[in-house]
């Protein structure tokens, strides 16, 4: 994805630097492209030029917020990239001159307590050695500040609680409350994320839907997400990865402030939530854009699935090189779902055979490449949460084969979603075999999620398994996740019910994952995402929990109105657009923060649409189901308790929605209200005729008034599962410990597996849980060595470290260690005789100390092993050992897939599949290989066996990615790497 580990760089690991030129006097330019500094503060865009000031230096004067801002030195299109150090982050300190390595490396830091302007010197007299220096310039001391609110003919106030018992106010006013088309003007006294006055103003929109609640402050917010939905819709879209950020046309949704392209998830998640209502041609057009065939020039493998044109879902870039590392492209079916109910009939036609065609060729792919026979799911990246450090084991990032090879909850609901939607489609078409054949793929998915993800004791689903030779579900959760099982269906009522009064919440809301991380930043760990918030209240309407949605509710208002912008994410436990920790600059976060980030806005647009207005879209009308608790009405709606959405426009009707809710003594109070319950639905009038929840599109005139009438709020408190914390202490009652080791893996004299656990500073209060194959087999371990007197011959260990009932709330887990196995061993390298490959054995270097097969993986290259033998009979899985330095291991879309095939003496396939080749680390010298994912294969001891890899395809095959400025773009598809030699593992 775009910001993925925030390095928003798209480089090869050591590109060719663009032509510089020695200068011939003080007044010529050393280079002859533009320099711009790209960090956190700027998206990693180019919106800071670095200008040429003679003599070599070029300068860049920059308004910077408090943080610590990552950024870099880069070209337009990233093909220059200068960090300091390309092996490690570098925290710059003022003043002080830093010379650049022009290469691609790990992003360097700017820690500031303050907003200031700094400025940003880079001095190109040595061409081949930049220096790097930044100073803080002085600024001169504002002026007052002038009250945007004087002369306000009305005035609300939205007050409330910080989490260190102090008060932050946000205000709103309007100098004609009664203009049929108001103009507000909103400040608050809250600290911004980004530089810039405390106050804005907007104008709600005569195209647009707009509300009237009796209370100015929640009319306002509703103004400020459409306002900010008008920002967000574009002619054009850019980034610096693409088309070498020139602008390519499309009449487009783009992802935010700081984000300026579309991007699959962002997009497909904001127009389920709220987008594809309001605008579903623009929604559609989008889409479309993040749909692609193949480029000119590429042949279809034969394993390889689907029509001709190979017409299918982009993956965006990402972790290892995009998919199948990652799988969740599939998400767009939940957006197409939302477009294809707000289409009008002829437009919907169309569109719907075209999403046929390409979620067929999608599902198709991914269930070759990324579905696990044995457990059922698939495999890939959880959704969203893409920054693998953040929400990984530790050692996951030196080796993101066993990161592909984990399956995750929310990225298996997503198939599950594009399942439903194209079986759906298929039956629609006439197509009832390639129904059924979809249909019952969900059926099966959806048990499988319930039999594999689902934990009892914890009462809600594991977020992801861990990786093969291991495939335990952990004990991690994610909000997203289970929301979005609710939303599907997946969840039963039971479940439903559970996860709504188990998953933690914080005084601002629920974070995206449970339990935090140690020693990470604040992004997705320790974070609150306004989005995975609106599918939290989603899921609390349909489960009829009024706490969670209060919550919900609560966290959506105050997020917005604090900010003056729906923003992409929040500390969790502070609600601050940026925590700033002077102690620990490096916990610092979020990391990176936009306004406007679009499925923020469509969060907060289906808060009030879907939600408390209760109107959605379905294929065959709109559906009515208000959601409007005691505490939301308290609040947020006026004390007569009417509330309106006028000119609500649903394919050509016009509707006014107006809520009648008994009246309330005294006025609304600040904030969301006290109180407990939900108003039960007595009475639905379309146009003064009683109606029920599901209405047809020929009820609907072209003008209609849908008055929805309430009786009393049923009274009764639901459980919500709080948790506080101290947002600048790492406290067990909201962190998991970190991940273990398993120091050693070794047979005692009797031929017991004897395991080391943990080292010599083991933390207090953990205990240590082991698993073989998958299995708990022992619990509440101390650090030390323990022997398993049931181990097979080839059984894989892993372990995880748990909180003990005294150090925090729930006992918190980490992630497992990363697996050990007892198996034999069959290691064939490179240099075996047996080896016959298209390209030729490359000898050691200076960063490889070992002979491999370098660049091996066109479409028409070939390998094979011959002659291989296995010691005993049994399951073995069967890995390509290997580097792939296409791109950074959070970048890209040169992920190696291929086929691998083993063939037995007589030619038969035993065994064939996809395996992968993620993206790996590279180091300054003697740079590791590393095992891709594996083959299941049963072998017999006394048979021959043959190995064989071919090519399949990446994500770079795909015409969407032509223009892509790194590897696989430009320069064609790129799906090699080096290898090394095979492995194969004995696991039972």
């Amino acid at each position: 994805m775009k910001k993925t580990v925030i390095a928003f760089a798209a480089a090869l690991l050591a590109p060719a630097a663009p032509t510089v030129l020695a200068a011939a006097d003080a007044g010529a330019a050393p280079l002859n492209y533009d320099i711009y500094v790209r960090g956190a503060f700027n998206g990693w865009g180019t919106d800071n030029l670095l200008a040429y000031k003679g003599k070599g230096v070029y300068e860049a004067d920059i308004l910077v917020s408090p943080g610590n801002h990552a950024f870099k030195i880069g070209s337009k299109d990233w093909n220059a990239e200068w960090v300091a150090d390309p092996a490690a982050s570098v925290r710059v300190d003022l003043e002080r001159a830093y010379p650049l390595a022009t290469q691609a490396g790990p992003e360097d830091y700017l820690f500031t307590k303050q907003t200031a302007t700094f400025r940003f010197r880079v001095n190109v007299s040595d061409t081949t050695r930049p220096v790097l220096s930044v100073t803080r310039l002085a600024m001169p001391a504002p002026p007052p500040a002038a009250d945007p609110h004087k002369d306000a003919a009305a005035t609300r106030t939205l007050d409330f609680a910080t989490w260190d018992g102090k008060r932050e106010q946000a205000r709103f006013s309007s100098p004609d409350p009664q203009a049929p088309l108001r103009t507000y003007v909103h400040s608050t006294t809250m600290q911004l994320r980004d530089p810039g006055p405390q106050f804005t103003s907007y104008k709600e929109d005569a195209a647009l839907p707009r509300v009237r609640s009796g209370n100015l402050a929640f009319d306002a917010l509703f103004a400020l997400a459409l306002h900010e939905m008008r920002q967000d819709s574009v002619s054009e879209i850019r980034d610096g990865n693409y088309n070498g950020n020139a602008p390519i046309p499309c009449d487009c949704f783009e992802t935010g402030e700081k984000w300026h392209y579309v991007w699959t998830r962002d997009l497909s998640y904001a127009a389920d939530l709220g987008l594809a209502m309001l605008d579903p041609q623009r929604v559609r057009n989008s889409l479309e854009f993040k749909l692609s065939g193949w480029r000119d020039g590429v042949t279809k493998a034969a394993p390889v699935a689907g029509t001709p044109d190979g017409l299918q879902i982009a993956q965006d870039t990402g972790s290892g090189g995009s998919w199948p590392v990652s799988t969740d492209r599939v998400v767009w079916a939940f957006a197409a779902e939302e477009t294809l109910n707000n289409l009008a009939p002829a437009e919907r036609q169309a569109f719907a055979a075209r999403a046929l065609k390409a979620l067929s060729n999608t599902i198709e792919n991914d269930r070759i490449a990324a579905f696990d026979g044995t457990s059922g799911l698939y495999t890939g990246e959880e959704s969203f949460l893409d920054w693998r450090d953040q929400s990984y084991a530790a050692w996951i990032t030196s080796d993101l084969a066993s990161m592909a090879s984990s399956a995750a909850l929310s990225t298996n609901v997503g198939h599950y979603k594009a399942l439903r939607l194209a079986a759906q489609l298929a039956r629609e078409q006439g197509d009832d075999k390639r129904a059924a054949r979809y249909g019952d793929w969900a059926d099966a998915l959806k048990r499988a999620i319930n039999t594999r993800l689902w934990l009892p004791e914890e009462g809600m689903y594991s977020s992801l398994t861990a990786a093969h030779f291991d495939g335990a579900p952990l004990h991690k959760f994610d909000w997203l996740g289970q929301a979005l099982a609710i939303v599907t269906g997946v969840a039963d009522a039971a479940q439903t019910r559970s996860i709504l009064s188990r998953y933690p919440h914080g005084p601002m809301g629920a974070p995206v994952i449970w339990p935090q991380q140690q020693g990470m930043p604040v992004y997705h760990n320790r974070a609150l995402w306004p989005f995975v918030t609106a599918y939290g209240l989603r899921a609390a309407a349909l489960g009829g929990h009024a706490g969670v949605a209060d919550a919900a509710y609560e966290s959506l208002i105050r997020g917005a109105a604090l900010n003056l912008s729906n923003m992409e994410n929040l500390e969790w436990l502070s609600g601050q657009p940026v925590l700033l920790d002077e102690q620990h600059p490096e916990l610092i976060g979020p990391v990176i923060n936009s306004r406007r980030q679009l499925w923020s806005v469509g969060g907060y647009i289906g808060m009030v649409v879907r939600n408390v207005f209760g109107v959605s879209a379905t294929a065959g009308g709109i559906r009515v189901q208000p959601f409007v608790t005691a505490r939301l009405r308290a609040g947020m709606i006026g004390p007569e308790g009417v509330a309106t959405l006028r000119n609500l426009r649903l394919q050509g009707h016009a509707i006014d929605v107006t809520l009648r809710l008994p009246a309330q003594a005294g006025g609304a109070g600040a904030g969301v209200g006290t109180g407990v319950g939900i108003y039960a639905v007595e009475r639905i009038l379309l146009n003064g005729q009683p109606v029920g929840q599901d209405i047809r599109w020929d009820q609907l005139h072209g003008e209609n008034t849908l008055e929805i009438r309430f009786g009393k709020a049923a009274d009764g408190a639901q459980p919500v599962r709080r948790v506080q914390a101290d947002p600048y202490r790492e406290d067990p009652a909201v962190f998991g410990p970190r991940e273990p080791v398993v120091g050693s893996l070794t047979r005692d004299a009797a031929g017991h597996a004897v395991l080391a656990i943990g080292g010599p500073a083991e933390p207090a209060g953990v205990t240590y849980n082991v698993y073989r194959d998958g299995k708990p087999v022992a619990h509440g371990l101390a650090a030390g060595t323990w022997t398993d007197r049931q181990a097979a011959a080839a059984a894989c260990y892993a372990v995880e470290a748990q909180f003990t009932a005294g150090a925090g709330i729930g006992e918190n887990r980490s992630h497992h260690s990363r697996p050990r196995c007892l198996g034999t061993e069959v290691n064939i390298a490179a240099t075996d005789a047996r080896i016959a490959a298209s390209v030729p054995l490359a000898g050691p270097n200076a960063r490889f100390s070992e002979p491999h097969l370098a660049n091996w993986g066109k479409p028409d290259d070939r390998f094979a092993v011959r002659d291989v033998r296995v010691p005993q009979t049994g399951d073995y899985a069967v890995q390509v050992r290997y580097h792939n330095g296409a791109n950074q291991i959070n970048l890209g879309i040169s992920g190696g897939v291929k086929w691998v095939a083993v063939k037995d003496q007589a030619g038969t396939i035993v065994a064939q599949g996809v395996v992968q080749l993620p993206h790996a680390r590279i180091d300054k010298a003697n740079t590791p290989s590393v095992l891709s994912t594996s083959l299941a294969a049963r072998l017999d001891a006394q048979a021959s066996y043959r190995i064989e890899m071919s090519d399949f395809f990446n994500m770079s095959y795909l015409q969407s990615n032509s223009s892509f400025s790194a590897a696989g773009g430009v320069e064609g598809p790129s799906n090699r790497f080096d290898i090394y030699g095979v492995r194969l593992l004995r696991v039972r």
